[in-house]
């Protein structure tokens, strides 16, 4: 597992204190303030905010990093930046970091089902 470092912050919960970057398979190029992805690495910048993990669950280390490079794939689909057709590969993503960092398969599987429901009730 590849570390990020952040810390809690008000009103969000974490900023980012170091870049972080992970090797995603979208090919687009986007520049974004705090995030960019580009030749197939998305890199997400220092003092970059987010919420976590959402809805009922458990902020732990096995699941900060999946959430981060989550968050800021949703972030650029929110923003319009990147197109929807990502959004199922976000959720395949988070699942995937998660279980490399650790967390239990059944928690990854139902964390997984929870944010295809919820892009489903979106209509992502």
């Amino acid at each position: 597992m590849k570390k990020i470092v952040y810390r809690s912050i008000k009103p969000w919960k974490y900023e980012l204190l170091e870049e972080a970057s992970y090797k995603v398979d979208i090919p687009e190029n986007i520049v974004h303030p705090y995030i960019r992805i580009s030749s197939g690495r998305l890199l997400v910048r220092e003092r970059y905010v987010w919420d976590g993990p959402s809805g009922p669950t458990i902020d732990t280390k096995t699941f900060m990093r999946g959430s981060l490079y989550h968050d800021a794939l949703c972030q650029l689909i929110g923003e319009g930046l990147l197109d929807k057709k990502y959004r199922k590969y976000a959720d395949q993503l988070l699942r995937q970091i998660c279980l490399k960092d650790g967390m239990n398969p059944f928690r990854a599987w139902y964390v997984y089902q929870a944010v295809r429901l919820y892009s489903r009730l979106k209509g992502m």
